[in-house]
């Protein structure tokens, strides 16, 4: 469970058609751009910014760092983190956990 003072958020950054798409799965913060650095450094910039904001609340603010996760990007989080190679319909360009400090 994600707090204000620790936790993890997974991403992914792929790409759909011709733009690309980078996800905070646990935030439900979505991206898109033309170029998948250019996602990347803006989805870093709206997880951090979610993050300051989230410890603005007061209250139950916990709900809004552990938020119900897409079906459509939960599964492609199961596929690409499955020890059996499982063929995505997207190009991947990186996806991971990021500790929250």
């Amino acid at each position: 469970m994600n707090t204000p003072a620790k936790g993890s958020v997974r991403t992914i950054i792929f790409k759909d058609k011709n733009i690309w798409v980078g996800v905070a799965l646990d935030f439900n913060i979505v991206e898109i751009g033309d170029d998948p650095r250019e996602v990347f450094l803006m989805l870093d910039e709206a997880i951090r910014g979610y993050i300051i904001s989230a410890k603005k609340i007061k209250g139950s603010r916990y709900q809004f760092l552990n938020q119900q996760t897409d079906n459509e990007y939960e599964k492609l989080w199961t596929n690409l983190t499955s020890p059996k190679p499982v063929k995505s319909p997207y190009k991947v360009y990186s996806f991971g956990e990021r500790v929250l400090s």
